[in-house]
């Protein structure tokens, strides 16, 4: 694998002109991140005992998909979040996201598969093949949390479609509710939500669709009924409340990569030698610490998808 560390004033990060013109939009959103305390404070409006309003789910932990670090306390996982739907501000979902119903849910899943369908979540996620796995998340703004997420494989869900052999591609929509949703009300993201994956990479077995956390189901500031975790990649990626998955032959475009493309590419790998053009990545705080650590390439997880980006320059694929 080869990774290039020379000087960074490259075409990517001039900005073009279309980014240019958008420029206030793009402040608005992204002026609670260059205002955040350096120490990344946890705002609590909620208690380790609220856990217990949620239903509990049944999971066994895979050990050999987790890490073995201490999971951050239901309260930093339930009130520091980035679910811009429910509001730009890290507690503004946990606020939010109240009146918002996940269920009754369904989520199609079409295009280039032999097998299409309308699933319910029920269906698609049987309670009795839930497992638990710990994941490190590593946000693009330099901070990241350990998470026990319970769900599924992505691939388990995907193979039931039977996507063909001429899809490469696999993109993700989130549920659109304005009514729901109040960031939705705003022109801060193209909306709906949208995301999306390499085929190889959505099938890979650390690539997980979770339906709850710490034992329960999810919070609905956490993406619930159902949400992308892919732990090798910043946490952008894990698009929240999915409503439908989609096999393509094209690379989707990302909500992000619409609204900024020059910072925020297709691939979001964690690379601590690409820098964001506004700040480094080389380091990161775990919520609930004060040291900084260095970051890891692909956020810890090399040795199992290094391979996947063998012949790619992950500086010019960011």
């Amino acid at each position: 694998m080869l990774i290039k560390n020379k000087e960074r004033y490259t075409g990517r990060e001039i900005t073009s002109e279309k980014d240019y013109m958008r420029r206030r939009d793009f402040l608005k959103l992204s002026a609670w991140t260059l205002t955040a305390p350096a120490l990344a404070p946890v705002r609590l409006f909620a208690s380790d005992e609220d856990k217990n309003k949620y239903t509990a789910l049944n999971a066994v932990r895979n050990k050999a998909m987790s890490i073995g670090e201490k999971p951050n306390s239901w309260t930093e996982i339930t009130t520091y979040n980035n679910f811009y739907e429910f509001g730009t501000d890290k507690s503004a979902p946990s606020r939010n996201s109240r009146a918002f119903k996940p269920r009754p849910w369904s989520v199609a899943i079409d295009g280039l598969c032999d097998k299409p369908g309308h699933y319910q979540l029920e269906d698609l996620i049987p309670a009795k093949k839930l497992e638990e796995r710990v994941y490190s998340l590593r946000c693009v703004e330099a901070w990241s949390m350990v998470i026990p997420w319970i769900g599924v494989p992505l691939k388990n869900i995907l193979l039931k479609a039977q996507p063909r052999s001429t899809a490469r591609f696999v993109e993700f929509t989130s549920v659109y509710r304005p009514s729901e949703m109040p960031g939705q009300r705003a022109h801060i993201l193209d909306w709906p939500y949208m995301e999306g994956l390499r085929l190889d990479e959505a099938l890979h077995p650390l690539t997980f669709l979770a339906v709850g956390v710490y034992g329960r189901v999810l919070p609905n500031q956490n993406g619930a009924p159902l949400r992308l975790v892919v732990p090798w990649k910043y946490g952008f990626k894990s698009i929240k409340s999915i409503v439908r998955i989609r096999f393509t032959d094209t690379m989707p475009v990302s909500t992000w990569q619409r609204l900024a493309p020059g910072e925020y590419g297709f691939y979001a790998n964690v690379n601590p030698e690409v820098d964001h053009p506004r700040w480094s990545q080389r380091r990161e705080r775990r919520i609930g610490t004060f040291f900084k650590r260095e970051t890891q390439l692909f956020n810890g997880y090399a040795d199992e998808v290094g391979a996947l980006y063998k012949n790619l320059d992950l500086e010019k694929w960011y």
